[in-house]
């Protein structure tokens, strides 16, 4: 069993910077992916970022690319989300997952999800 607590979230004004993080705790780690999704009203979850928790591989789509950085510390066994230069579409709440192989953007890859933390944007 594994167990993700997301924080860091607020309300920050468009081009600001915020740096989420998820602790996970329970089974180790190595074997295992973690990602960030985010989810807006009335819209999908949406992936935004992935890293591979055995050699720090990490992947974006383009939505978020050059923008948002995702890292993790083996020690303290927690990931990190670096948001630069936010804008208003970047509102949503924010969720880390952890999971085994699959296709990296899909929801059900991922078999561990954290319960979010709201992120605001005000332009």
């Amino acid at each position: 069993q594994v167990q993700l607590v997301e924080s860091g979230g607020g309300l920050v004004q468009a081009g600001d910077s915020l740096r989420l993080s998820c602790a996970a705790s329970g089974r180790t780690f190595n074997a295992y992916r973690l990602a960030w999704f985010r989810q807006a009203p009335g819209k999908e979850r949406e992936f935004v970022a992935t890293i591979r928790w055995s050699d720090g591989y990490a992947y974006y789509p383009d939505s978020v690319k050059g923008r948002f950085t995702i890292s993790r510390d083996n020690v303290e066994n927690t990931s990190y989300l670096q948001m630069n230069s936010l804008n208003p579409e970047d509102t949503a709440v924010y969720y880390c997952a952890a999971g085994w192989g699959g296709p990296v953007g899909l929801t059900s890859t991922y078999n561990y999800w954290g319960r979010g933390t709201q992120v605001t944007v005000s332009s």
